[in-house]
């Protein structure tokens, strides 16, 4: 599915860059865009920065419960 939203943004942006080439589209329009995308870019940023720092803490506990584990089998071994 991605790769077809994809195409469809690519195709999109070449008609839009073949109107630009004619000065068909108003700076102020191609400026919304640029800040559209960037405001997206951020979110995006953001939700993968939150999923890794998730992701960092379930690692952080399964080290922990792993070193207490070894610990334990350690004792219990002797």
């Amino acid at each position: 599915m991605n790769t077809f939203i994809k195409k469809i943004i690519d195709w999109s942006l070449e008609k839009e860059n073949d109107l630009a080439k004619k000065c068909a589209i108003p700076m102020q329009e191609i400026e919304h865009q640029i800040q559209k995308v960037q405001k997206q870019k951020e979110k995006v940023q953001k939700e993968y920065d939150d999923a890794m720092q998730e992701l960092d803490d379930v690692l952080q506990k399964l080290e922990k419960i792993k070193s207490t584990e070894i610990l334990r089998c350690q004792n219990g071994a002797q």
